[in-house]
């Protein structure tokens, strides 16, 4: 592991900011960490408040796309709502579906099915569409690239407006309205938005020219704040307000498909890590193990008893998913260690049987093992298709760009992309893949890193300290939870593996000054030797509660310890 302690900023910038606010050094350093400079910024960062949300027309095409779903009510045509079936996908097609029948009943939801239509929009959607007399089809989270499909659609007479946050290609779809704040011409001013985001900004739009305010459509953000927490997008700027409200109504006024979710779990007050490890799954589930339709259902369902019948469904999605993934990870790390690729710059393991919703998963799973740029493919038709996942500062999608000489299609970000290609291209594309990544790679890049905010001392951590610090929250991509470096500690003599297989380590530490805390090292259970007989070691952690037998107190969430 590598311990990377960011720079410190500039001493009088963090001096003014914690005379400004009244706070010790290290919370001033790390929001001028954050870019936060002055007291209004902070203020701001402290107190998100909807009105900072930017005018939804600023996006290039906006009013193309409103006037034309504007026109299509006038004229009573028949709307389609079309999304991809991850939870970004499905909430936006929830968002968008509810907000529009919530004024007109001529709108139906379409979800392409995973196995036989792949990602995006499918010609099977268009002429499912045109069979049932649709006329516009609103896409989101996906079609930047759908440069032929959009063309097709075109011959029949159906119109397109695509919400999509995706790189554009060179080209960008002949569509009526192309809502896509990455693209190089579009001056909105924020351009992390997930699909459900700028799904969001588009019915926001709508609902402007009906004379409404953001404030009758804080219902909806409970299905962008999950999109925010699951599609990994930074939660700074724009995201970081809706991300916030939208925890708000998850915690208050959730719709019935959350509270459905929410009443299996057991769990009082969700954070957006919640979000992402406990409702986002379970929405994924649906799309990666049966169809994407089933988690619309669910978002969108107003009764509560029948939310429940289709969460316990999506639920035992869930189960079948987790078993599947468990079972592909094992297979492909024994393929890595048969085929002696362990010291390769690359993982890419294929094989026919793997079930193509939860590869993605297994991407993930297989960088916890050999920390490098994965790819897993699996037979999709007479194709291949893979998930890719990237490691932190490396950019798989440009590494994929340079091998689209073997690539059929692929879409994604910087860290996570899909692609296919010909099953003969196959060995090709990985020797390919690997020479890419072998070539433009830091090497650094493949240990992981922890990156270090700052260096504390222990008696700073105090319950006003961490009050402060909960307010950073919501916490992801470019407004980490952070991390805190601590030298010269010392286990009070308890320190102890505990868990399955004892791989977690316990430990109550001190410092020659301070009082006792404790700390628990999720994985950390091999590093017991370095806390024994009195030794004194140096530990990276963040701060938590903990609560046990009705007493909440404070304690170190261990990251790593060296000595």
């Amino acid at each position: 592991m590598r311990w990377t302690l960011k720079p410190k900023p500039n001493l009088e910038t963090v001096q003014f900011l914690q005379h400004a606010l009244q706070v010790e050094e290290s919370i001033a350093s790390l929001l001028v960490q954050r870019s936060i400079e002055t007291y209004e910024q902070a203020k701001d960062f402290f107190r998100p408040s909807l009105n900072h949300l930017h005018d939804p027309f600023l996006m290039k095409d906006m009013q193309k796309a409103v006037e034309r779903i504007q026109k299509a009510i006038e004229s009573n045509e028949n709307i389609l709502v079309y999304g991809d079936y991850d939870v970004d996908g499905t909430t936006a097609v929830s968002l968008m579906s509810s907000y529009l029948k919530s004024e007109y009943p001529n709108v139906a939801t379409y979800i392409p099915d995973r196995y036989n239509e792949g990602y995006g929009i499918s010609f099977q959607g268009i002429d499912f569409a045109e069979d049932n007399n649709f006329t516009l089809i609103i896409a989101l989270d996906c079609g930047i690239k759908a440069i032929d499909k959009i063309n097709y659609a075109k011959e029949k007479n159906i119109d397109f407006i695509i919400c999509d946050h995706h790189r554009p290609g060179e080209q960008v779809p002949n569509a009526i309205a192309v809502l896509d704040p990455k693209q190089n011409d579009c001056n909105y001013p924020y351009k992390e938005l997930c699909g459900c985001g700028v799904g969001f900004k588009l019915i926001q739009a709508l609902a402007s020219k009906k004379g409404k305010t953001i404030d009758d459509l804080v219902e909806y953000l409970d299905l962008v704040a999950t999109a925010i927490g699951a599609d990994i997008v930074p939660i700074t700027g724009e995201n970081r307000i809706l991300a916030y409200f939208g925890l708000q109504v998850i915690n208050t006024q959730p719709r019935a498909g959350f509270k459905a979710i929410i009443n299996q779990i057991k769990k009082e007050t969700l954070t957006i890590t919640d979000v992402v490890f406990i409702i986002a799954p379970r929405i994924n589930a649906a799309g990666r193990m049966k169809h994407g339709q089933y988690a619309v259902d669910l978002l969108t369902e107003t009764n509560v008893q029948t939310a429940e019948v289709y969460a316990k469904e999506i639920e035992d999605f869930n189960t079948d998913r987790r078993e599947a993934d468990k079972q592909i990870t094992i297979e492909a790390l024994e393929h890595i260690e048969t085929q002696k690729e362990q010291e390769r710059f690359t993982t890419v393991v294929y094989s026919q049987d793997w079930h193509k919703g939860v590869i993605g998963i297994v991407a993930s799973r297989l960088i916890e093992t050999y920390y490098r740029p994965t790819l897993v493919f699996t037979k999709s038709g007479n194709m291949l298709a893979a998930s890719a996942r990237s490691v932190k500062g490396f950019d798989v999608y440009n590494a994929l760009e340079a091998c689209s000489e073997y690539i059929e299609q692929f879409g994604g970000h910087k860290y996570a992309a899909g692609l296919t290609l010909k099953e003969e291209n196959y060995e090709a594309f990985k020797q390919k893949f690997e020479d890419v990544v072998e070539s433009t790679i830091d090497k650094r890049l493949l240990t992981p890193e922890i990156s270090i905010d700052t260096q504390i001392e222990l008696n700073e951590i105090t319950p006003k300290f961490y009050r402060i610090l909960s307010q950073f929250a919501p916490f992801g991509p470019g407004n980490m939870s952070p991390v805190f470096m601590s030298d010269n500690l010392e286990d009070t003599g308890y320190g102890k593996c505990v868990g399955e297989d004892n791989k977690h380590l316990r430990l109550t530490v001190k410092q020659p000054n301070s009082d006792k805390i404790v700390c628990i090292g999720f994985g950390l259970g091999d590093k017991l030797n370095l806390i024994k007989d009195k030794r004194t070691f140096k530990a990276a952690y963040s701060i938590d509660e903990n609560e046990w037998k009705g007493n909440v107190f404070l304690q170190l969430k261990l990251r790593d310890i060296k000595e």
